[in-house]
């Protein structure tokens, strides 16, 4: 039997507007074994970051339970969550913005060390500090150097090293490639690769750029306005995409090569409105095999072959 290190039950986040309840996430629930990544993908607006957030509780769900280890986190006290962080970190999409311009990388690296009095030797600390640069890749002659002296990818891995200060068991990467050069994606990704494998790291890899979910993650969930609707293994998804949206989101994927076509699906129509949701498909408006059935009510998550699970009316059943 897998061991789940984390369980996601009807998770909810709305937001109060002047217009109405956004709905940022809807009722999202999956398993993420340990060890494993799970790939969270879909448009911006989705609510990927935001269910990423929640899960942390860096901003409070608004209902459902979030299982770490067995334990629900969502009920535990502020101080207990603080114990219960260690074991769940973050890394960021922007490395220059979630950095202190004002501190060096020696006091970003070693502030959650100080802060949680993991060490307190301060000749500890900075040798601790030095054992984090060298497993991320940054030289010890940048020790005191600033984020702003520093291009994307250093950054990205003080970003990275500040995570593993803690020896987490879970981190979260939101987008954390998407503001790096081509060529430093694909160091950072190896890297990230390279650290689960050493350290059993399990991560939520939340992106809009499925090309990188396909090589990165063991299991693909694809949202779409606040809620899942496909998840399956990547290998699986990728060959047999079920839901129209996961369709449209695939054949926008660049083919390298150029004798090689693809047939674009093209969407049409207007999104559907997160505030005060209608009581059907969110992806009716702008799917071509829409008709009266996909608007009688919302399409639950269903299991159509092993471990892959759609929310379409039309499909699966």
């Amino acid at each position: 039997m897998a061991d789940k290190l984390l369980q996601v039950r009807h998770l909810k986040k709305y937001f109060k507007t002047g217009g109405g309840m956004l709905h940022a996430v809807d009722d999202i629930s999956f398993d993420l074994d340990r060890g494993k990544t799970l790939g969270l993908v879909g448009e911006s607006g989705c609510g990927k970051s935001t269910t990423g957030r929640s899960i942390l509780r860096l901003i409070e769900p608004t209902a459902g339970e979030v299982l770490f280890e067995g334990k629900d986190i969502t009920k535990v006290s502020k101080l207990e969550m603080r114990r219960v962080r260690k074991d769940m970190q973050m890394i960021f999409q922007d490395p220059f913005s979630s950095l202190d311009p004002k501190k060096t990388i020696n006091q970003i690296i070693s502030e959650p060390i100080r802060i949680n009095r993991i060490l307190t030797d301060k000749y500890a600390i900075e040798d601790r500090v030095l054992e984090l640069m060298e497993t991320v890749g940054l030289a010890e002659r940048l020790i005191n150097s600033y984020p702003h002296e520093l291009d994307g990818g250093r950054r990205q891995r003080i970003g990275i090293a500040r995570a593993l200060a803690m020896e987490p068991k879970l981190i979260v990467c939101d987008e954390p490639v998407s503001a790096l050069d081509v060529s430093i994606q694909a160091q950072i990704l190896n890297l990230l690769k390279t650290l689960q494998q050493q350290m059993g790291l399990t991560y939520i890899f939340i992106t809009h750029d499925l090309s990188v979910v396909n090589h990165f993650s063991d299991e693909i969930a694809v949202m779409y306005l606040g809620s899942i609707v496909e998840k399956a293994p990547a290998e699986e998804l990728f060959e047999n995409p079920i839901h129209p949206y996961t369709k449209a989101l695939l054949s926008a994927i660049p083919i390298p090569d150029l004798h090689e076509k693809r047939q674009r699906i093209s969407l049409r129509g207007e999104i559907t409105s997160p505030v005060n949701l209608p009581d059907e498909c969110r992806f009716a408006n702008r799917c071509v095999e829409c008709d009266e059935s996909c608007r009688q009510g919302i399409p639950q998550l269903h299991e159509v072959s092993p471990d892959h699970f759609v929310a379409c009316f039309k499909h699966g059943k």
